[in-house]
Order: structure tokens, then sequence, then C-alpha cells
């Protein structure tokens, strides 16, 4: 009897997703602080399983970012480990005019200093402050965020090397490369080495780009629908002019979402219309066993007030 002839191809979630077209919007991790570590050797599946650094503390770290909403990452430069002696770590608000705080760490124990810094208000900014470029290349999480992220993360080291870091997962796995973009918490996906250079730069002159948008961190999934909506319809906009101020459910599958757009010191108040529905079910991640339906939300009607 003939051998079987084993599939050429193995599944990979992110050329699925874009076979189906699917839609980017919305679908940025909510978070409105950012715990950042760099990480010596290879990343554990959970941030919170490394054992690079004592339980203890992590579970300090945890304690920290659930009470201000924040989010950890493990960080390091693209194409190396982190030096044993040389750690950084960072603490940034996608909350407008406050400073980052960024510090260096060798035993577990330093990093009690970032979990302090996570658990209070950051102080004001005296100059803006510079931007942190983060790319999913999460292999051990999922195929797909290392096989399309870490040629993101070469080309755009290439062009920011200062700004540019590896991160660890950032959820959305069928979307990689996915890059986060640091203060403001914007967050895109389905990029690739010469897109993701062209987007960024885009967006550090000051022009996001809505189409590769998947949301804005701060917001829940409605608020990012209405963000990237207003951006889509007043564009050419730098992040920090469109902000999700307040929403509320009005009905079954639907939200009502406010946003503020600053244009020339002029404020804009715009009330957005956004309904949620959901895909037919999918294979969501590599490793996934099963199908299951993501969620949609879309913005339907854009009102200024």
């Amino acid at each position: 009897m003939a051998a079987e002839t084993p599939s050429a191809d193995p599944f990979r979630c992110a050329t699925a997703a874009r076979e189906r077209v699917d839609p980017l919007a919305a679908t940025a991790t909510p978070a409105r602080r950012w715990l950042l570590v760099e990480h010596p050797g290879p990343w554990p599946f959970n941030a919170f399983a490394s054992d690079a650094i004592d339980s203890d503390v992590l579970a300090e770290l945890a304690t920290a970012i659930r009470g201000a909403r924040s989010r950890l990452l493990m960080i390091r430069r693209p194409g190396r480990r982190a030096d044993n002696a040389e750690r950084r770590w960072a603490v940034i608000d996608a909350e407008p005019g406050v400073e980052q705080v960024w510090g260096m760490w060798r035993h577990s124990a330093d990093l009690r200093e970032a979990a302090a810094i996570v658990r209070e208000p950051l102080p004001p900014a005296t100059t803006p402050p510079p931007p942190t470029l983060l790319v999913c290349t999460h292999g051990r999480h999922d195929v797909c965020c290392a096989l399309r992220g870490r040629p993101v993360a070469a080309a755009l080291a290439e062009r920011w090397a200062e700004e540019t870091w590896e991160c660890s997962h950032i959820g959305g796995d069928r979307f990689a490369a996915n890059v986060v973009v640091l203060p403001d918490g914007t967050t895109y996906g389905n990029l690739d080495a010469d897109t993701a250079v062209d987007v960024v730069s885009s967006h550090l002159a000051g022009a996001v780009v809505p189409a590769y948008m998947r949301g804005v961190a701060s917001a829940p999934p409605y608020g990012q629908a209405a963000v990237i909506a207003a951006h889509e319809r007043y564009g050419p906009l730098p992040a920090d002019a469109v902000r999700f101020v307040d929403g509320r459910r009005s009905g079954e599958g639907s939200w009502v979402a406010e946003v503020t757009i600053l244009r020339d010191d002029h404020p804009t108040r715009l009330v957005v219309d956004v309904d949620a529905s959901e895909q037919a079910p999918a294979m969501l991640t590599c490793a996934a066993h099963t199908e299951t339906s993501a969620k949609v939300h879309t913005a339907v009607r854009i009102v200024e007030a």
C-alpha cells in the first residue's frame, strides 16, 4: 500500500486570515499602561512563568499591573538575547503628556522598583516622550508571530535602531506581523518588512494609516472601531489627535462611542454608532484545536455633535 502523502504546507493562521479577509479593526488588546522587561534567554509561553525572574517578584509584578490596567511584555533587541549585565525595563503610559520611566535590572529584586512605579501616577513630561516600537515575535506562542514578525523587527531596527524591540505576545496572532507604537498604543497588523517601514514612518510623521490599524490600546473594542472610523473620515491625522472619550451600550450588540478630534487646535466631538457581529467559526491561531468565532465591531454612523 502506498504511503499517504503528507500535506506540503502546514496550517498558518495569518495566511488563512488573509485568505478570509478577516477585519483588522477593533482587535487591539486594551491596556492603559505598559511594563516592558528585557528578558534573558528564551521567552516562556506565559510572561508570568519566566524562570529568569523569581516567582515572588513575578507575583508582585502581576499584582501591580492588574491594579493599574497595565500589560506586561517581555522585550529584546531584534536578533539577539539580552546581556546579563545590561537589561532594561520601562513603564510607559498611554496617557498623553506624562513621562516614561526606564531603568536597569540584573537581579530579580531590582524589578520591584518597576512594580512600585507601575502602581503610581507618572510625572508630567517636560519634553515629548520618544517613540517605542514593539514587534511581536513570540514564536513559542504562535509560529506566525515569529515567521512574520522577525523580518519586520529587523526592517524597523535598521531604520529606528534605538526605538525598536521584539516583544512577547500582544494578541491577534492571525494578524501577524503586529506592531505597537508607544506611547499612544496604536496597534497595526498584517504588516511585512516593506509596509511596516512605510506605516511606521507615516505614523511618526503625524499621519496614522487606518488601513493597517487594529486599534488603540487605550480604548475598548467598540471605541477602537470609532477611533479608526474617525481617522478614515477626517485623516490623515496624528494618533494623539483622535481620542476615545466615553461610551455606552445602546442595545444588544450595539454601542455609542464619543470621540474627540483635535484639528488646528479646534476640538470636534463625534458620536459614533458601533455594531458588533460574529464571523463564521474558523481556526484563529496556529495551535488551535477547534474553530471559534471572532467578534467584529463596525462603525455604522458618525455624527458631529
